[in-house]
């Protein structure tokens, strides 16, 4: 058993003022705890061949999450860690799934200082599926008798490749299961962990028995609340009246990348709020790149754009196409 207590052994947190890019430090001040996910997937990982799914809009806290629970898994209960990206495969990689297989199983050995012995499992005779099968159960899992926690980032990077994407995940899935079979080959698969983080909704068609996004724990993560906020502006150094944590909060919500470069960029003397609520809608605002990047997204999608037109406009609640509200609801862009 180990300490289920979040942050529990993380560094000692820095305070220097801190421009928020990407993932959040283990070592920052400006860190929020996602009560109570952080404690939740502690607790999911110590279960046998457990996986656990965090969703949530990009820049919402997904892999500063994903890497907390990895920490914690490799510090307090001995298990061994990869964090993955399929951002950091080029597009080679999803040519057919033999790439991706043998990219994935080749990261994760060097990501453990194993030896390249992909080759040497590759064969011929069978289909990459089982290739990858035999390399996990006779190198990767059988290695030790610690588990492995495998943080899988960006997984929709996949999604992009439906011919792929089916099998890939079907593996996943097919490896879940494999480990609450009961047989001889279930011991070793019990030892895998996964964290799967994603920010949109599978859009492809995944065939529900295959697919790894209905099983496990899921972890679907919100907006920072009020009381979070105003922790954040106190970190900051800034003394704040309730009211000025309030206006921020009608502009942006609590999105967490969005309060905190407003927050690191006035408590750095560079704007006031003031300015910031007139300037932040306009493309001389801090908010430029952000609302360029949803703008491009909905012209490359019209009907999108239609959607989120006619919630925007709309004075009482309409009702969108499903599949039209899960996309801008992954976006971050509708509630």
């Amino acid at each position: 058993e180990w300490d289920l207590t979040p942050s529990s052994s993380l560094p000692l947190p820095v305070a220097e003022p801190e421009l928020p890019s990407g993932q959040v430090r283990l070592a920052s001040a400006f860190y929020v705890e996602r009560v109570p996910y952080e404690a939740q997937c502690y607790k999911e990982l110590l279960q046998p061949g457990a996986l656990i799914r965090i969703k949530a809009p990009r820049q919402v806290g997904k892999t500063s999450l994903m890497a907390r629970i990895l920490y914690h898994a490799k510090e307090d209960g001995n298990y061994r860690t990869v964090p993955l990206s399929f951002q950091h495969a080029d597009t080679e990689v999803f040519t057919n799934l033999n790439q991706l297989l043998r990219w994935f199983c080749a990261k994760i050995s060097w990501k453990l200082k194993l030896p390249h012995q992909i080759d040497d499992f590759w064969s011929d005779i069978y289909g990459s599926k089982d290739n990858c099968t035999a390399y996990f159960e006779d190198c990767l899992l059988s290695e030790s008798d610690s588990p492995l926690v495998l943080g899988l980032d960006e997984v929709d990077r996949v999604f992009q490749y439906p011919k792929i994407a089916d099998d890939f995940f079907g593996l996943l899935r097919a490896w879940y299961e494999e480990a609450g079979y009961g047989d001889r080959d279930s011991n070793v698969w019990e030892k895998l962990r996964l964290v799967v983080v994603h920010s949109t909704e599978v859009y492809i068609p995944l065939d529900v028995n295959q697919s790894p996004f209905n099983v496990g724990l899921p972890i679907e993560l919100p907006e920072f609340s009020f009381e979070q906020v105003q922790n954040l502006t106190q970190r900051h150094g800034l003394n704040w009246k309730q009211s000025q944590i309030e206006q921020l909060m009608v502009l942006v919500g609590g999105h967490p990348y969005l309060v905190r470069l407003a927050l690191y960029h006035i408590a750095q003397g560079q704007i006031t709020l003031e300015e910031l609520l007139k300037t932040a809608p306009t493309e001389a605002g801090l908010y430029d790149d952000h609302l360029r990047r949803h703008l491009w997204t909905l012209k490359q999608h019209p009907e999108l754009a239609a959607a989120f037109s006619k919630v925007v406009t709309a004075t009482t609640p309409v009702e969108l196409d499903s599949l039209q509200a899960f996309k801008l609801h992954s976006m971050g862009l509708v509630k």
